[in-house]
């Protein structure tokens, strides 16, 4: 096993450890650990919301989460000799959950899918489901199965949700003026359009006192993906993928964290993969001059081979038009909405209530492409469903589909 250089108790909340990570963005946070170029390690993480979510069968830790506490990330790592222009080389070697079978924290033997209430985070299709829901799921090695959504069954493509390296202060600077001019075309809008900086719950590496303070008025939140990377949320960025990172200030001060044990491309209910803490295992290098040599600002990546080998798929196109009959031109989301939507209609006529529908969408391998974008006005965008991942034959037929009673996903209790 390499040296663990980030270790986590997951009997403590984050803010407890011995070696404290953080969760905004800042170039001046400080580094916990550093590693040499070349050589292999292991991080340890906690789950992105910190075992604050409960395998349970109600959905009101899901409804009365406290978003401003994530993500919780594990580092920064600094890289001894690697400065600003140059790429960081990010191999992904190993990750899994946490290595025990069963106990209170997500990771440990299980995990969960959540659809946020729309006053609380809200999600790609909060308007149709405007409440909370969660799904807990039970790993059985690669597999994941859930007492809320039975007939389902599909192996997961662990991956880190969250991965970047630290933005220099012009780039900061940058990212909270966008994102403010963006709030400030509906500063009242729920959910909000950005999240703009807040000092409230934020943790920032051993940072205190004053300097505390002025950094978690300027720190960026980690929600949204950006140029350094960040909460980018793709499911095939998994074992065996070789990323390419942007350094943007001496020593990349990678940070990582909001490990998935599976997800279906977009994560549409946002809390659409299935969370966990766990450990991830990497090997770092650095390109010299990479980010001019190759004219790179953002991230790049070569996946992983560890793709579940589904073979077979219901597709369900959408187009830009929305559910009133509107036309909009070219709106790939929009497309892509309609087409999840249209498989959550399908998935019902089998007995699952639409919140089950969409949590199965969220959590399990499924494929999102933009299928089409030029074909004036529609946009076509495509979501592939692998028909194994059913108990049950999900294809139609000359017979009616066969309804069953599925039960219900937990709910909130108001």
């Amino acid at each position: 096993m390499p040296e663990v250089k980030f270790s986590v108790d997951q009997s403590r909340s984050f803010a407890e450890q011995d070696v404290l990570g953080h969760n905004r963005w800042h170039p001046d946070v400080p580094a916990a650990v550093s590693v040499r170029p070349g050589e292999e390690f292991r991080i340890e993480c906690r789950e992105w919301f910190d075992g604050t979510i409960g395998n349970n069968d109600s959905a009101d830790d899901v409804r009365d989460v406290n978003i401003a506490m994530v993500h919780q990330l594990s580092g920064p790592i600094a890289v001894e000799g690697v400065e600003p222009g140059d790429l960081l080389v990010v191999d992904v070697l190993e990750m899994g959950p946490v290595p025990q079978e069963s106990g209170p924290v997500a990771g440990q033997g299980w995990g969960y899918t959540g659809i946020f209430a729309r006053d609380n985070g809200g999600g790609f299709l909060t308007d149709r489901f405007p409440d909370a829901y969660k799904a807990v799921w039970d790993f059985h090695g690669q597999t994941a199965t859930s007492r809320h959504l039975p007939g389902v069954s599909f192996t997961g493509i662990a991956h880190p949700g969250l991965m970047g390296t630290a933005p220099t202060a012009e780039l900061l600077g940058e990212w909270n003026a966008r994102e403010r001019a963006l709030i400030d075309t509906d500063p009242q809008r729920v959910p909000p359009l950005a999240l703009p900086p807040e000092p409230t719950d934020a943790l920032l590496g051993s940072l205190s006192g004053a300097e505390f303070e002025r950094v978690a008025a300027e720190a960026a939140r980690t929600a949204p993906p950006r140029e350094n990377g960040g909460n980018q949320d793709i499911k095939n960025l998994s074992r065996g993928s070789r990323v390419f990172y942007p350094v943007f200030v001496s020593g990349a001060k990678l940070s990582l964290g909001d490990l998935h044990f599976s997800q279906g491309d977009g994560e549409i209910t946002f809390c659409g993969a299935i969370e966990m803490g766990g450990y991830i295992d990497l090997h770092v290098d650095v390109i010299k001059g990479g980010m001019d040599t190759y004219g790179m600002s953002t991230p790049m990546f070569v996946p992983g081979r560890v793709e579940p080998r589904y073979t077979e798929f219901l597709t369900f196109p959408g187009l830009s038009v929305t559910e009133s009959g509107e036309q909009r031109y070219l709106d790939s989301q929009l497309a892509y909405r309609r087409a999840c939507l249209h498989a959550i209609d399908y998935l019902t006529k089998f007995g699952y209530t639409p919140e089950q529908a969409y949590l199965v969408l969220g959590a399990a391998p499924v494929e999102g492409r933009f299928s089409g974008v030029v074909d004036i006005p529609n946009a076509c965008a495509t979501l592939y469903v692998p028909t194994e991942i059913f108990d049950f034959d999900p294809r139609p037929s000359a017979g009616p589909p066969q309804r069953v009673d599925r039960g219900q996903c937990a709910v909130s209790s108001g």
